[in-house]
């Protein structure tokens, strides 16, 4: 794939104040959930087209949000003049070429994680966006979580002092039912625990990644090892103020979907994250019981609608994205030194990830 020399322009309307037109592209449980809150809680913003190449899930989903138009065919949204932006919400796979024709088409773009899974893939996405001056946000939800936005202003505030320890961690819900044949190698790395690298970063501001040593196994499948399957990991890091941090994941809690974080530093620590969808605890005769969100669309609703609104608001202001193409690319390239990490049994140095 190449990146063409002369992108076409970007999306403008006469009406400065006329809601900004976007279309998905990938119609699954993710994409229907963003195109709904875009419909539903994003002021300012209006679904304008849905595309997904499988027969009827296109369709589907433009009727529930009252779509303009439904297609199966990606090209007829890129190229279509009533569409300022898009959400890709594609196989992660396919995330860094959608990107790059988003941007030659003059389209602004949200891309979902992973942006890319390669290095090279997500410098020829950054680079596509750039040439085509248009807004490309990545979709690291906590980043807009109000418990991981709060610990990162008391970072931001001098309340936390120098970071020193570091903590993320995902936990799917259990039980987990997926086939694991139908999961792409290294998934725990670039489409889990690509979020807690990325937190990870978000409350250290200003520090650099430097090295990464990675463990991983596969502990809720065993019998699934053998073909590649991992769904257990942890991993450290070190970070060139010296802070070191650790990121760990797993396909199944049985007792909800579990994201935390953690910043400990010279002056105090700050968390983040709970499981909890209320603050009520119900005190019976089996014990002390809590409800716990079992989606991350449920856990993290808000986290989805401030990162959606954040790029629509940009798109209307020229302004930049809140987590933009570098991020993806140090998030991935933490990803790519764990993978290497697990593959070797070594340390890896980031630098040599390239």
């Amino acid at each position: 794939m190449t990146i063409s020399a002369s992108p076409a322009p970007v999306a403008t309307r006469a009406d400065a104040a006329a809601p900004i037109r976007v279309a998905t592209i990938g119609a699954g449980r993710i994409g229907s959930n963003h195109t709904a809150l875009i419909a539903r809680h994003v002021p300012g913003a209006v679904v304008a087209a849905v595309a997904d190449p499988v027969d009827g899930a296109a369709a589907r989903l433009a009727e529930t949000v009252g779509a303009g138009f439904a297609t199966t065919d990606i090209d007829d949204v890129l190229g279509s003049p009533d569409v300022d932006a898009v959400l890709i919400t594609a196989p992660a796979r396919s995330h860094s070429e959608l990107v790059c024709r988003a941007a030659q088409a003059g389209k602004h773009v949200f891309c979902e994680k992973p942006m890319a899974v390669t290095l090279d893939e997500a410098d020829r996405a950054i680079a596509a966006a750039d040439a085509a001056g248009v807004v490309l946000q990545v979709g690291f939800n906590r980043r807009f979580a109000p418990g991981f936005a709060a610990a990162r202003r008391a970072v931001d505030d001098g309340r936390v002092g120098t970071p020193q320890l570091l903590r993320s961690l995902t936990r799917d819900p259990g039980p987990w039912q997926a086939d694991p044949a139908r999961v792409p190698q290294w998934t725990i790395f670039l489409e889990t625990l690509i979020h807690d690298f990325d937190t990870l970063c978000f409350l250290n501001p200003g520090a650099r990644p430097v090295r990464v040593h990675a463990f991983a196994d596969a502990l809720v499948r065993p019998d699934a090892k053998t073909s590649g399957h991992l769904d257990t990991a942890v991993v450290t890091i070190t970070f060139d103020n010296g802070a070191i941090a650790t990121a760990e994941a797993n396909f199944s809690a049985l007792y909800g979907y579990d994201v935390r974080g953690e910043v400990f530093g010279s002056n105090g620590m700050a968390t983040a994250g709970d499981g909890r969808t209320t603050d009520m605890t119900f005190y019976g005769a089996a014990g002390v019981e809590i409800d716990t969100a079992r989606a991350d669309t449920v856990l993290l609703h808000s986290a989805y609608v401030g990162e959606l609104t954040a790029f629509v608001d940009a798109v209307r202001t020229g302004g930049a994205a809140v987590v933009g193409g570098a991020d993806a690319r140090t998030a991935l390239q933490i990803a790519l030194a764990a993978i290497r990490s697990v593959q070797t049994g070594a340390t890896v140095e980031i630098d040599e990830v390239q």
